[in-house]
């Protein structure tokens, strides 16, 4: 005689959620607040905030170094673009430190699955986490020129016409910075990607940035204008000399300040379609 098939269904508690689904916005938005905090250490120890929080320390004491300089002189020394040309050297060892810091993590402890689980996708994950990154090292750039507009405007003696002139070339560095912090970020995450140890990201990162100086200092020291297109602090130069005027000149671009822009823009859409080509490879 058989037994009838039959079965039991226990009630141990669970509820149906009926909260708000909050969707792909809401994911992106808290991923990328997540990866601009870890980028700063915030929320972790003390070691993981020390570089972060030492570049940008060192970058605002030179930011008050130079507002007391420029008061005391008849002209400034360095203007607010000027602030980005000079600090792009400390960007690039933000970003080859911070980029593997905010992506190689999640490669090697396989945390891609849950992120990509749902709603968030792939191209979601891969842009946001550039963003971040962009805003990131956009701090590095805005923060010290936020400091030498407040010291630089309560110092001016022509008044609020001091003041207006002040805010002018606060604009112009600003948007310099982004134009910085968006090509420094689209190189540095895509080579950062390719590997989960931290380490190994970080020195392919810095060995792309050395191997390019010395080569594009050489063709500059022979007379080739094109030469800074292949060195990216120098290349960021030759656009800064483009859009704001020879003042802050490194490197002669010569007549070619939009091809040096076209080669900064191309890069930035590059280095963002490696990044979303990367994350569509990536298992999970």
């Amino acid at each position: 005689m058989s037994t009838p098939n039959t079965g039991v269904i226990h009630d141990i508690g669970y509820q149906r959620y009926e909260g708000p689904r909050l969707g792909r916005g809401y994911s992106m938005r808290a991923l990328y607040v997540h990866t601009v905090r870890s980028a700063y250490g915030l929320g972790r120890s003390a070691w993981a905030k020390l570089l972060p929080f030492t570049v940008l320390g060192f970058a605002s004491l030179a930011s008050l170094i130079l507002v007391v300089i420029n008061t005391q002189l008849p002209t400034q020394v360095i203007d607010y673009v000027g602030i980005a040309s000079t600090f792009t050297y400390a960007a690039i060892v933000f970003v080859a430190v911070v980029a593997p810091e905010i992506v190689s993590v999640d490669l090697r402890s396989n945390l891609i699955q849950l992120y990509l689980s749902r709603p968030l996708r792939r191209r979601d994950y891969a842009l946001t986490k550039l963003a971040a990154l962009a805003t990131a090292t956009f701090a590095l750039f805005a923060v010290p020129m936020l400091i030498m507009f407040l010291g630089m405007a309560f110092n001016t003696d022509d008044g609020i016409t001091g003041v207006f002139g002040e805010l002018g070339g606060l604009v112009q560095g600003l948007v310099a910075g982004v134009i910085h912090a968006a090509l420094l970020s689209a190189l540095a995450l895509p080579l950062a990607s390719l590997s989960g140890r931290r380490v190994f990201a970080s020195g392919m990162i810095i060995a792309v940035f050395l191997l390019t100086t010395p080569v594009s200092a050489a063709l500059q020291a022979f007379g080739n204008d094109l030469g800074g297109l292949l060195d990216p602090s120098s290349l960021l130069n030759g656009v800064d000399q483009w859009l704001f005027g020879p003042g802050i000149g490194i490197v002669q671009i010569g007549e070619y300040g939009p091809v040096y822009a076209i080669v900064a823009a191309g890069l930035i859409a590059l280095g963002t379609a490696l990044s979303v080509l990367r994350y569509k490879k990536v298992k999970s």
